[in-house]
């Protein structure tokens, strides 16, 4: 595999810089790390970013959220020297009732901005091969492409031949292939609800179904010398990833 990062939540600042020390520990050869912005946490994407890169040696991938950016209004994250890279994801609607201001933007929008008012920055996008037709999903792509977008990041995928499948779509793009575990009924019914995941009918709910899946997808990414990224939910950090440290050194 050409690069592997890590997908850490920033819930706060002393939990993160906990879990980059964990990742530091445990992957040492990984050198990437890619960070949501999620609203129901108040520390922002860019700045959890700004924050390990000053005490971290690792490139470190804010998420930036295209609904909230005002039309004008300046960049999150282009006047931070220390940052190198970005992902425009089109972010969620707030919860009903919220007070929260979003603006109709396209994740392409976002990303042509950035290209054009903070040219040193590498804009990544995402692909998501469930949430509709995939002629729809490759045509967005394009639209992405179009607008400056250096590389993808999938949403996690479940299937090994969906994600052949993918890798020939996007064989020609620089790719992040996702891998999550999803442990239980009550988290497989949130996948298939909110992500539209269809699941295969012998997926393996189980900790060690999910580690041997990762597995798996990882030997695939590592075949065609792609990336992946680990988005390790629900699980415990150390023990997750150490399960995979083998097949990623390797």
């Amino acid at each position: 595999m050409t690069r592997v990062s890590v997908e850490l939540v920033p819930r706060s600042a002393e939990a993160l810089l906990a879990d980059v020390q964990t990742v530091r520990d445990v992957l040492p050869q990984v050198s990437t790390l890619n960070i949501p912005d999620l609203i129901r946490f108040p520390l922002r994407s860019y700045d959890a970013a700004s924050l390990l890169t000053k005490q971290a040696s690792f490139e470190v991938i804010p998420h930036i959220r295209a609904v909230d950016i005002a039309p004008g209004a300046p960049l999150p994250g282009a006047d931070r020297p220390e940052l190198t890279s970005i992902l425009v994801v089109a972010g969620d609607p707030p919860p009903a009732g919220s007070d929260r201001k979003v603006y109709p933007n396209t994740s392409a929008q976002i990303i042509e901005r950035y290209c054009r008012e903070a040219p040193h920055l590498k804009v990544y996008a995402v692909f998501d091969p469930y949430r509709r037709a995939p002629y729809q999903e490759l045509e967005d792509i394009a639209r992405k492409r179009d607008a400056g977008a250096c590389g993808f990041f999938t949403q996690p995928l479940f299937d090994i031949p969906m994600l052949e499948s993918c890798m020939d779509w996007l064989q020609d793009d620089t790719v992040f292939w996702g891998i999550s575990p999803v442990l239980g009924d009550k988290s497989r019914r949130y996948w298939e609800r909110v992500n539209h995941v269809v699941f295969p009918r012998d997926y393996d709910g189980t900790l060690e179904g999910n580690i041997a899946f990762a597995r798996r997808m990882l030997d695939v990414i590592r075949e065609k010398n792609d990336n992946a990224y680990l988005m390790p939910l629900k699980v415990d950090l150390a023990s997750y990833l150490g399960a995979l440290d083998d097949i990623i050194t390797g």
